[in-house]
């Protein structure tokens, strides 16, 4: 049996595009281990974050029409051609999840997972959880950060650097864009459903929200403030 201190396997983040999801990640980076633990109740950690696949998808269909051959999943403007490719992201999250807890059985004595992704939409947030695996599910608890549309709008232009548009800290969606995927959210009725889990298969997961308005994801100490309480309330769910 081990005796390491406990932290939370699992942390799902999730909001709107910008809202904080990354800054946030980068601050719990630089934290040291053990006061990241003690205030947060995270252990070393590591990422899945879809966005890493969006932008694989992008290159690879941009090799496919280098060599003349049709675009799989986006066109040449790089919209998506159907809407399973979400789907299919969250499913790629939980494959690459199983096969680290696969590899090492003991995986979670130190590391908690962080999984990140944004998601819009009448079902967005909902039907992503739906696709996760269950051995996921089970174990995570969940952070939503909340902010506007047009907060999420603003702080998406503010994030943008020509050249790095790859980078999970800087990369930015245009506004066409934006309003297509991301103008509806589906967040507030999963929080007037329950005000503590959302239930997934079954599953209950408990959930807290990171409140960014006024934004708060610019300032280490606010970070950390409201982090501390809302992981508070995670490790009492």
């Amino acid at each position: 049996m081990s005796t390491a201190a406990p932290h939370f396997p699992i942390l799902i983040i999730t909001g709107r595009p910008a809202a904080g999801k990354s800054e946030l990640i980068d601050f719990l980076k630089k934290c040291d281990p053990a006061e990241r633990k003690r205030r947060f109740n995270i252990g070393e950690f590591e990422e899945l974050d879809d966005f890493l696949y969006v932008w694989e998808t992008f290159e690879t269909d941009d090799i496919l029409t280098r060599h003349g051959k049709p675009r799989v999943w986006t066109d040449e403007k790089y919209w998506f051609k159907e809407h399973f490719i979400w789907n299919l992201y969250i499913e790629r999250i939980s494959l690459e999840y199983r096969k680290k807890v696969a590899r090492d059985p003991r995986y979670h004595d130190t590391m908690t997972t962080l999984i990140e992704f944004a998601r819009g939409g009448e079902n967005g947030i909902e039907e992503a959880l739906s696709y996760m695996h269950e051995d996921i599910l089970k174990r995570a608890k969940l952070i939503y950060i909340r902010v506007s549309y047009e907060e999420s709008v603003r702080k998406n232009h503010r994030r943008a650097r020509k050249g790095q548009e790859d980078s999970i800290l800087y990369h930015s969606l245009p506004d066409e864009k934006m309003e297509y995927y991301y103008k509806t959210n589906d967040w507030d009725t999963l929080e007037a459903r329950d005000p503590k889990f959302i239930t997934v298969k079954g599953i209950k997961v408990p959930y807290a929200v990171f409140e960014n308005m006024p934004e708060k994801t610019l300032d280490p100490a606010m970070i950390g403030t409201e982090l501390e309480r809302v992981t508070g309330i995670l490790r009492n769910s």
